[in-house]
């Protein structure tokens, strides 16, 4: 049995305690978070305690960690929790400074523990199935990807304020995907921007549309264009260009039913948000963590790859603010 101590009582750490009560041998023991009253009522619905940060890693039969507590937190965690020999799942970023990401990289790697960051789009069903056509060779070589990232609306200005600028909150999903489906790196990254949604994101110094190209090591290009504004729902797909054809993956809808009549064809609009969207691919990457913790194999998303997204975001913040082409390291 896996004892587990949850960080953050939030709108996903709510998802990620659920997910972990259905997981054979794992067990909640713990809960943290800044708001006692949102602590105690998750705790109370798992069987759980409420335990702060000191009691969480003193306490040698907890086995693992999960991080969905703000970003500002992240880190710090990490650092604590590999220092105490925990395993360790945390949400996207892994912090909003590369240099303090790389540090936590290097303390993990110090400690020997596994570290999974959330980039829950590769568990995605839709997703993984086109990535594994795609390393099939049915496409033959990729060549480009197109990828369109669209939120429904933009969150409250506080978080906004706060959550390191769109490139780091909203697009390093995004950068992730493209790391994962090429399965090459970036050598140079331009970066454009808008706020064409709501000026006062503007007046919080971020922006609400983005486009983004990014040419790989071996040529290959990578297009992203994303929004924090789409009528019609939760807007998340891509698709791969290849020698010998072309794969999508499309949006999830509520059902597949086509309506046809004479006067229109219609059909379901998108999942309206991140949480209906991704709700088999949260309880997947979980699963894949804990597998990973017992069995002692490797995960998926690992913190290089948290490093390696950010990296990308904070260039293409600066290709943004400088409008200019940035070019990295080969």
């Amino acid at each position: 049995m896996i004892d587990v101590a949850i960080f953050g009582a939030g709108r996903i750490g709510k998802i990620h305690a659920a997910n972990i009560a259905a997981q054979a041998g794992v067990r909640l023991k713990y809960v943290c978070d800044v708001n006692a009253d949102s602590a105690g009522d998750l705790a109370r619905q798992h069987g759980a305690q409420v335990a702060g940060t000191e009691k969480i890693l003193d306490d040698g039969s907890v086995g693992a960690i999960v991080i969905a507590s703000s970003t500002d937190t992240h880190a710090d965690l990490i650092l604590r929790a590999a220092a105490a020999g925990k395993a360790i799942f945390c949400e996207k970023p892994v912090d909003l400074e590369l240099q303090r990401a790389q540090a936590c990289a290097k303390a993990v790697h110090a400690a020997g523990v596994t570290c999974m960051i959330g980039f829950q789009r590769r568990f995605d069903p839709t997703f993984e199935a086109l990535s594994r056509r795609l390393a099939a060779g049915e496409i033959g070589q990729p060549e480009m990807l197109l990828v369109t990232s669209r939120d429904p609306g933009a969150p409250p200005l506080s978080y906004i304020a706060s959550s390191g600028g769109i490139f780091k909150d909203m697009l390093i999903h995004d950068f992730d995907i493209f790391r994962w489906i090429l399965a090459d790196e970036a050598v140079s990254v331009f970066a454009t921007g808008s706020c064409l949604t709501d000026p006062a994101i503007a007046s919080a110094g971020d922006i609400d549309s983005t486009a983004v190209t990014i040419t790989t090591r071996s040529g290959r290009l990578c297009q992203i264009n994303t929004s924090r504004r789409a009528a019609y729902g939760y807007d998340q797909r891509f698709e791969v260009l290849g020698s010998k054809g072309m794969l999508q993956a499309g949006n999830h809808r509520p059902t597949e039913v086509l309506a046809a009549t004479a006067s229109q064809v219609s059909a379901d609009l998108p999942e309206h948000f991140f949480l209906e969207r991704y709700r088999a691919a949260y309880a997947r990457e979980i699963s894949h963590f804990f597998h990973a913790v017992q069995t002692g194999q490797p995960v998926r998303t690992t913190i290089e790859d948290g490093v390696k997204a950010l990296q990308l975001a904070e260039a293409a913040a600066t290709s943004w603010r400088e409008q200019r082409i940035v070019s990295l390291v080969a």
